[in-house]
């Protein structure tokens, strides 16, 4: 069956995220939100990709003509996943993304359409960017377990996983914007603190400033800032900080409350440093949590007295649910955090 390739570097091919470059010819997904977008003519298109496995079980998820897929990829090695056939006649439009975290990458090698088959040029991303930094909640984790909203998770291996409708993605979609999305399941601000990568755990001041960032995968690759310059960063970190000690709750005055407060201060200032110009709004989510983490964003906040910075509650913060953001509830806020950055927007051009 005679095939056309599309190779990962054609000029119609739209990337959005911190996808690796290091592997010439093969991008990398790393991150949540990660995607290529096309427009092509032809009957059938696929996709060939390595998968490289951590944990769970992964997926790669798909948006053809509209209508959302998924597929199982294998642990490790090549793979080639058909993402459409019998398409008809016609202009078709696929979003190929990064449902899960960091539990593994996928390195892309390139589309194959049918025979005559032929890339259009598409229309430019929108201008307007946002970046996320937050943990499994702002990647989308168990998401698609709309059975158990308000519930605890159900048992899964990954399934449930979806970028696509993590608060962080809608919120950008109802702006019509770009997303970098810096978010991972079990993270913390500080290194030792949270559940990624027991027992010695890697926190996010460890993580903001890389492409590739995993252990397992004994490589990091370090981000050059100046390819993304966001508008608005919104900084979701205080969930899992609470682990193996929930200090800010238990002492709130104690001394490692005030080295959390005076860390988060920090990682705020170096954001302003990085994105002089971007709206930085501190929060974090309805997902189970004590209220002294709001407490404590509230404090840096007020001690910051910067224009460019704000805190954000969303109306049922830290208490909305036992379990991750089911998709109804992933909705809700997105709802009222982007009302809350069109009321910052609004203020600051006034």
């Amino acid at each position: 069956m005679e095939e056309s390739k599309i190779e990962t570097d054609h000029s119609y091919l739209q990337y959005c995220g911190r996808v690796g470059t290091d592997d010439r010819g093969r991008p990398e997904f790393v991150y949540p939100c990660s995607f290529v977008k096309l427009y092509f003519m032809g009957e059938r298109i696929s996709v060939r990709l390595e998968n490289h496995s951590i944990y769970w079980d992964n997926y790669i998820g798909w948006i053809l003509d509209g209508t959302q897929k998924k597929a199982k990829l294998p642990k490790t090695g090549a793979t080639r996943v058909l993402l459409g056939d019998h398409l008809g006649e016609g202009i078709h439009s696929l979003l190929l993304f990064k449902r899960q975290d960091s539990c593994h990458t996928v390195s892309l090698e390139g589309f194959l359409l049918s025979k005559g088959g032929r890339l259009l040029k598409p229309e430019p991303l929108p201008d307007y960017r946002i970046e996320v930094y937050g943990d499994s909640v702002s990647a989308g984790e168990v998401s698609e377990a709309i059975n158990d909203v308000g519930k605890e998770d159900p048992v899964h291996q990954g399934e449930y996983s979806n970028s696509w409708y993590s608060y962080a993605w809608l919120t950008a979609r109802k702006l019509n914007a770009r997303i970098h999305n810096i978010s991972q399941g079990g993270i913390a601000l500080m290194d030792g603190t949270g559940w990624f990568e027991p027992p010695r755990c890697i926190g996010m001041q460890s993580v903001y400033d890389k492409i590739q960032y995993h252990p397992a995968l004994l490589r990091t690759r370090q981000w050059d800032f100046e390819k993304y310059r966001p508008n608005v960063v919104i900084v979701a970190l205080g969930q899992n900080d609470s682990h193996p000690i929930d200090f800010m709750k238990e002492d709130y005055t104690g001394l490692q409350a005030q080295q959390w407060k005076e860390h988060y201060m920090g990682f705020v200032r170096k954001l302003r440093t990085l994105y002089p110009e971007a709206i930085i709004i501190l929060t974090t989510t309805i997902l189970y949590h004590h209220e002294n983490w709001d407490r404590a964003i509230e404090e840096v906040c007020q001690v910051l007295e910067d224009k460019q910075v704000s805190h954000f509650l969303y109306r049922r913060n830290g208490v909305g649910t036992p379990g991750h953001i089911r998709i109804p509830e992933a909705e809700e806020m997105a709802e009222e955090l982007t009302a809350f950055i069109k009321r910052v927007r609004e203020v600051r051009a006034s």
